[in-house]
């Protein structure tokens, strides 16, 4: 079954993760509530597994509880899934934030490794004007199969590590910054104008989006 249209406005594709080994996610954001509500209790009572993102804390907390107590549900993240994939036996990511504030979007990217089965690690606050901090978590960084950078501001972490680390790196411009940064534009022209060779980025926010990159890319060992 690849799609079945069993709530309105909603088309499910039921055969994703069968076409390209990534199951389907909900992304939250902007839907009506009543369709996120049924959405969310349609998946609390059964199959298959599901990724819920960006749900805000705030929407959450108006979903009935005896629905939301069936997902593991983290705020910072804004993420929230049921019967996450299996262990993978090969692979991990490295997930890098260049501060604070990237917790959002380092930590989405982190749980949706978690949801996929693939192992991980969160290396958060390692901006480049404390460079001495990349450095000590270098050969752990290098380590992983691949890693992911999220940063906002001018976007510089991405090139560093682009420069040290040997793995496919994935670079996530973040939508922090003052007036200048353009809520994370500045960090994304930085980023695409990289002088580090082939450091792939992705859209601004979108930690999912790496997370699954990456995922395709450890599914070839």
């Amino acid at each position: 079954m690849t799609e079945v249209n069993d709530i309105s406005g909603v088309l499910f594709d039921y055969g994703r993760a069968a076409r390209i080994g990534l199951p389907e996610a909900v992304y939250s954001q902007g839907k009506p509530f009543p369709i996120l509500v049924s959405l969310l209790e349609k998946f609390a009572a059964g199959e298959p597994p599901i990724l819920f993102t960006r749900l805000d804390e705030e929407v959450a907390g108006r979903v009935p509880p005896e629905i939301m107590s069936e997902y593991d549900y983290d705020p910072v993240s804004r993420t929230a899934f049921v019967r996450p994939l299996p262990p993978r036996a090969k692979g991990s990511v490295g997930v890098l934030s260049a501060g604070s504030a990237d917790a959002p979007v380092a930590r989405e990217c982190a749980r949706t490794l978690e949801y996929l089965g693939i192992k991980f690690a969160l290396y958060e606050d390692r901006g480049v004007a404390g460079l001495w901090r990349v450095i000590q978590s270098l050969p752990d960084i290098n380590s992983h199969d691949a890693v992911i950078v999220t940063a906002g501001m001018e976007g510089a972490l991405a090139s560093v590590i682009g420069g040290l680390c040997p793995k496919p790196v994935y670079a996530v411009p973040t939508s922090i910054g003052y007036g200048a940064g353009a809520n994370g534009e500045a960090a994304l022209l930085g980023m695409l104008s990289s002088c580090a060779s082939g450091v792939a980025v992705l859209n601004i926010d979108n930690g999912y989006g790496a997370a699954c990159a990456a995922a395709r890319v450890l599914g070839i060992l």
